[in-house]
């Protein structure tokens, strides 16, 4: 059997984009057991509520909802358990030094398979406040308009000839 090549997207976390201000981001390995691997093959995540600590020196991720495997038997996993992140000791000095500063916390951004493992794209983030997340909308809106009227020009400009 070939081995799986490539990355494959499972989920992703579209409110961290919105409530956060993204900073630097890190791949991390997960650590799962079978029936938790075969749910994500499903597609069956969640990672609305998800965010990551470290604790002794290692990285947990939390509240990510792993439905239970349908066709698993009484070995099947608990859905909302902690799962253990695999980084490098030097990625994890450096998240839990940025997050020690007030106000910074590691969200989740994707959940996807490269090469056949289950990874996690993991960023430091600093919350948003409304005011913030009205003037990121209004930046999107106003660079949307004006791709808008590069469009429309160039579609005038080029039937000229």
């Amino acid at each position: 059997m070939p081995r799986e090549t490539g990355r494959t997207l499972v989920a992703q976390n579209k409110k961290a984009r919105h409530d956060y201000q993204i900073g630097e981001t890190y791949e991390a390995g997960l650590v799962l057991t079978g029936t938790e691997v075969k749910t994500l093959r499903l597609g069956r995540v969640s990672l609305a509520e998800a965010f990551a600590t470290v604790d002794d020196g290692e990285v947990w991720l939390r509240n990510v909802n792993i439905p239970e495997y349908e066709f698993g038997t009484w070995r099947n996993h608990a859905a909302k358990r902690s799962r253990k992140l695999l980084l490098h000791r030097k990625e994890i000095a450096r998240l839990a030094k940025e997050t020690e500063a007030t106000g910074k916390t590691i969200v989740p951004l994707s959940i996807y398979f490269k090469d056949g493992y289950a990874k996690v794209e993991i960023a430091v983030a600093t919350g948003k406040r409304d005011w913030d997340k009205r003037q990121s909308i209004a930046e999107r809106d106003a660079n949307r308009e004006a791709q808008r009227a590069l469009r429309a020009r160039n579609r005038l400009g080029s039937g000229r000839r």
